[in-house]
């Protein structure tokens, strides 16, 4: 009978450097499911979620692809509270029925939950213990806009609509503060897979 895994939650808010991170722990054997993954899996074209996303906001939120337009939805979700809390509620149970089916399948000594909403939906209740990769927020914006080509007023909108800072700050029981040297990184990621490796085996 396979044991439940032992998960960490890895979270951390955009431009954080939340998915470098997970690279790093993914090139040390250890398996990460990652939700914004699940997000995207659960709108693929002939998904009923999509059909649903299409009857509600129109038939021009599907691209000629048949994809769904993610940027035209993210303008709506984040400037209308009401759309996006209908959107939340159709998804989040159908992304939380993927994750846990990938966590269940995965193999390594523990697995890690990557998901920038850990504390905003209620993935962290399954997580063991919570990581969170740490940036100032200027520095969020600055890397953001940078790598999506989003304007910063875009991109504060998002930080706006989740938690605070400083509250994802008292609830992680790890913080990774990427604005530390890179070249610290590999090191940093070794260490805390040594003590996630412990508390993976003192549980079992």
């Amino acid at each position: 009978m396979k044991k439940n895994p032992f998960i960490v939650g890895l979270t951390g808010g955009i431009g954080s450097g939340k998915s470098t991170v997970g690279e790093g722990f993914r090139a040390l054997g250890i398996a990460t499911v990652d939700a914004d993954y699940a997000s995207r899996a659960v709108v693929e074209p002939g998904m009923p979620a999509l059909q649903d996303i299409a009857a509600h906001f129109g038939n021009d939120i599907i691209l000629p692809s048949g994809q769904l337009n993610r940027a035209k939805l993210r303008d709506i979700i984040f400037s209308d509270n009401d759309q996006k809390a209908w959107l939340e509620a159709l998804l989040h149970p159908l992304i939380r029925e993927w994750i846990l089916g990938q966590l269940g399948s995965a193999d390594s000594p523990y697995v890690m939950l990557e998901s920038p909403l850990l504390y905003e939906t209620d993935q962290h209740l399954l997580a063991n213990t919570v990581l969170l990769v740490d940036l100032p927020i200027h520095l969020q914006l600055e890397r953001a806009s940078a790598r999506d080509n989003n304007d910063e007023q875009q991109i504060q909108r998002i930080i706006d609509s989740q938690m605070s800072r400083q509250e994802k700050l008292n609830r992680a029981n790890w913080i990774f503060d990427n604005a530390l040297d890179k070249d610290t990184m590999a090191s940093r990621i070794d260490s805390l897979h040594s003590e996630f490796m412990a508390l993976a085996e003192s549980t079992n």
